[in-house]
Formats: C-alpha cells, sequence, structure tokens
C-alpha cells in the first residue's frame, strides 16, 4: 500500500513539475522575444539617422553617388538587422530554455526525491 502511495505522490510530482517547466519556457520565450524586437527597433533607428547624416554630408556631391550610397547603406542596414535579429533570437531563446529546463528538472528532481524519502520514512 505505501508502494502504491508513493508512486501516485511521485507521478502527481513529476506532472506538476512538467506543467510549471512548459509554463515557464513559454514566458520566457515570450519576454526574450519582446527584448529582441526591442533592440532590432533601437537598430533600425540607428541606421536610420546614420542614413540621414550621410544623405546631409552626401547633399554637396553628385546625385548619383547620393542615391547610390542611400541604396547600398538601407541594404546593408537591413540584411545586418534580420541577420542579427535571427541570431540573436536563436541563440538567446536556445540558452534560456537550456537554462530553464535544467533548472526545473533539477527542482523537479530534488522534490521527488524528498518526497519519496519522506513517506518512505
Amino acid at each position: 500500500m505505501v508502494f502504491v502511495e508513493v508512486v501516485v505522490i511521485v507521478v502527481v510530482v513529476v506532472v506538476v513539475v512538467v506543467v510549471v517547466e512548459v509554463v515557464v519556457v513559454v514566458v520566457v520565450v515570450v519576454v526574450v522575444v519582446r527584448v529582441v524586437v526591442v533592440v532590432e527597433v533601437v537598430v533600425v533607428v540607428v541606421v536610420v539617422v546614420v542614413v540621414v547624416v550621410v544623405l546631409t554630408v552626401l547633399v554637396v556631391v553628385e546625385v548619383v553617388v547620393v542615391v547610390v550610397a542611400i541604396v547600398v547603406v538601407v541594404i546593408v542596414a537591413v540584411v545586418v538587422v534580420v541577420v542579427v535579429a535571427i541570431v540573436v533570437e536563436v541563440v538567446v531563446a536556445v540558452e534560456v530554455l537550456v537554462v530553464v529546463v535544467v533548472v526545473i528538472t533539477v527542482i523537479g528532481v530534488v522534490v521527488v526525491v524528498v518526497v519519496v524519502v519522506v513517506v518512505v520514512v
């Protein structure tokens, strides 16, 4: 009878730990994505300011050079923003998920061991 109670307690604890783990992972991913979006917006604003400054300086030069400079700067800026955003999202999300999963799993194992020891003793 004690064995059945221990098994039930362990199953309940494992289910609770898994549910908490999933909720924490979802919350962390949502927060990380929002932070990355803010970083992307800041990068775009900085790029726009740089383009405006470059345009102001290049007004003195020929119109063709200005147009080419605008196109090059915008293309490079877009590529950089997209690449940085993708890399940051993937790296940060993976690192955070790994840490969260490991921490929650360790906590879950400790809880299960404590529950089993308490029930058995």
